[in-house]
């Protein structure tokens, strides 16, 4: 079966900045697929330019069979966008920003009533449905953002930052939309994150975006995997003692001492620990609590980009279609 979406060679720049450089991939049908890098590292463009709101420096792309620069028309009529910045009319209701979406989408209009009602429902709307949005909360707003961009029956659904602003429980919520719009929508998701748990718990696999380039692409446990060493961390009043003893042991990879805390690095923790304790008990060392870590993806993004995720400032999806119908005046 050939991929949903492919990209080839995909470029975008902006004068003598390059925001997206040469960026080439493949997605599945059904996968929730991440794009995961801090603000700024050119996610944001990359979709613009996969929506068709952005026309590439350079390469291509295709979205459900239809070329993303000679077919604009028919890519749009297959994919929904829910865009970072608020979209929705705060002065309608729900169900009057639906039937408004679903006349400018050409639903059918013996379907817009029932398909409405249905996405209404799948987001938990349907009693807020007559309501205006001044009375909705964040969170409210953001699932009727879902609902609006499912409403033409997409094969591809795009979501910027999906879940920024929002609090955790609004977030969860949010999560758990996501994971039955594949199993009730029969649908590809395609989202931005700069929220490490959220790529980790949503996505199939994840490509790892910085300065406008893939720097690593997997899912997320292989990508884990690949960073390799779990870390014994062993709090002591004799830190110094105890590295010297777990330095000589060969499975012992690293032993660092921070903070008072020694922290020794190997494959197999688990397996480790036992042995790593009776050196310790031998040698009168006492210990104030031992614990486990296993690399998350905060580890992973350290490993390929040399740092942690940044907060920068960045373009946000909305923004560039609003920057594009100005120039197209």
């Amino acid at each position: 079966m050939p991929p949903i979406i492919k990209t080839e060679s995909l470029t975008k720049t902006f004068g003598s900045n390059t925001a997206v450089n040469g960026v080439s991939f493949e997605v599945q049908k059904g996968e929730v697929f991440g794009l995961l890098g801090p603000n700024g590292a050119g996610k944001t463009t990359l979709l613009s330019m996969l929506c068709t709101i952005l026309k590439p420096t350079s390469g291509t792309a295709v979205i459900n069979g239809f070329d993303i620069i000679q077919e604009g028309a028919k890519v749009r009529q297959s994919i929904g966008i829910v865009f970072q910045d608020p979209s929705v009319d705060a002065d309608m209701t729900s169900r009057e920003n639906l039937q408004m979406h679903a006349d400018l989408y050409g639903v059918p209009v013996s379907e817009q009533e029932s398909r409405i009602q249905e996405v209404l429902t799948l987001v938990q709307l349907e009693d807020r449905a007559d309501q205006f949005l001044n009375t909705y909360s964040g969170g409210m707003r953001r699932r009727l953002e879902i609902a609006r961009g499912l409403l033409h029956y997409p094969r591809v659904l795009f979501l910027d930052e999906p879940t920024i602003g929002l609090d955790p429980q609004s977030r969860e919520h949010i999560w758990s939309y996501i994971r039955q719009l594949r199993e009730r929508e029969d649908m590809t998701l395609i989202l931005t994150t700069h929220y490490m748990e959220e790529a980790d718990e949503l996505c199939d696999r994840i490509a790892i975006i910085d300065h406008g380039s893939v720097v690593a692409l997997d899912e997320p446990s292989a990508l884990k995997q690949a960073v390799g060493c779990e870390v014994i961390h062993l709090e002591t009043d004799e830190p110094e003692k105890l590295q010297d003893l777990l330095m000589k042991i060969p499975e012992i990879e690293k032993v660092r001492v921070t903070g008072g805390e020694v922290r020794a690095s190997v494959a197999h923790a688990d397996d480790e620990l036992p042995r790593v304790m009776e050196i310790a008990f031998k040698a009168g060392i006492r210990m104030k609590s031992v614990h486990l870590t296993r690399p998350d993806m905060n580890d992973v993004f350290m490993h390929y980009t040399g740092r942690e995720i940044r907060e920068e400032g960045h373009e946000s999806m909305g923004r560039m279609a609003m920057m594009k119908r100005r120039s197209s005046r």
